[in-house]
């Protein structure tokens, strides 16, 4: 549904995007992440055609972005980060406005306009001027206008910025809702959120994809071990030497926090230990308060992949693009 191919933007001399290729497959949700300036907006509004590309291709619902600009961009919706509104007319009127826009059919506008606001949840505010609206409502009014005209995809930049917890919680069900009749690209300071509404991620930094599968095969990939936490009453070198001595184990870290006594026990990855560490804690006495299977979070990934212990940026090389390289077009802007 998507396609981006080895797409470039220069700001005068800097590369603000360079080289970045992804797809995006119909009924998707790719959570698209990056540090602050590592060009993921840059990149998102390429796509939804609101600035050119240096150089590189890009295709929307089977759309060349540049050379079929009008058609693509009727297939999206585009809820940037910061909405541009009218205060002063109502959320009734400015839906009106934005279906006439999309070309939504007069007979069915009204009630298009009454669905969306209920759906984002504003229906409450309808008659209400724009310009008296608190910041959360003025975002899913933004996230109304970006699927009032029912588009194949959705690009939405920081769609929960500015919502409470409940609006947070209530906006992520409805993305997640949307997934599946369409396609869409997520970006979101909020990781969490990414972990439990995308089914992939793409990570970008300093211009350059730096990674982009599921969440679960980057911890995979990057963790490399599997890892095990036991909580033990007994000595902790004792229990780390037994249990250094384990089939599939590659390595036993002990760890004091809090006054707790924590072994981090390492196994070959595809191995699960948990049965023999909890057999062998048991049988030598130590007294087996607590074991869990340990696996590092998507902030921890992203951290990995866009810092390095320099601070500096982390190595692009990482990055595993689906897409492969097409013929190159460049672009005069």
């Amino acid at each position: 549904m998507i396609k981006v191919d080895a797409l470039t933007k220069y700001y005068g001399a800097r590369a603000v995007v360079s080289d970045v290729s992804f797809s995006v497959k119909e009924g998707e949700i790719l959570g698209f992440l990056g540090p602050n300036g590592a060009g993921k907006t840059t990149t998102m509004r390429i796509l939804a055609g609101f600035m050119p590309a240096t150089s590189g291709t890009a295709s929307v619902a089977g759309y060349d972005v540049f050379a079929q600009s009008l058609d693509a961009r009727r297939c999206v919706g585009y809820l940037p980060e910061n909405v541009p509104m009218y205060p002063e007319m109502t959320v009734r009127s400015y839906l009106d406005y934005q279906a006439t826009l999309r070309s939504v059919p007069r007979a069915s506008r009204a009630a298009r306009v009454r669905q969306v606001a209920e759906r984002c949840r504003v229906d409450d505010v309808l008659d209400t001027r724009i310009g008296k609206l608190s910041k959360g409502y003025r975002q899913r009014v933004g996230l109304a206008q970006a699927i009032v005209h029912d588009p194949k995809v959705l690009i939405l930049d920081e769609p929960t910025v500015g919502l409470d917890p409940n609006q947070i919680s209530q906006t992520r069900a409805l993305i997640k809702s949307l997934g599946g009749s369409h396609t869409i690209i997520l970006s979101t300071h909020i990781l969490p959120e990414v972990s439990m509404t995308c089914d992939r991620v793409a990570i970008i930094n300093e211009g350059h994809l730096v990674a982009q599968d599921t969440p679960e095969n980057l911890t995979r990939r990057l963790q490399g071990h599997d890892r095990v936490e036991v909580e033990v009453r007994g000595n902790l070198e004792e229990a780390a030497k037994v249990l250094a001595r384990l089939p599939y184990v590659a390595g036993v870290e002990p760890v004091g926090v809090d006054g707790r006594h924590l072994l981090h026990v390492e196994s070959a990855p595809g191995h699960d230990i948990r049965e023999r560490v909890a057999a062998a804690v048991v049988q030598g006495g130590w007294g087996l308060l607590g074991l869990r299977r340990v696996t590092l979070s998507l902030e921890d990934v992203f951290l990995r992949l866009t810092t390095t212990e320099d601070g500096a940026a982390a190595e692009p090389e990482t990055a595993t693009p689906s897409t492969p390289r097409a013929e190159r077009r460049s672009r005069k802007h």
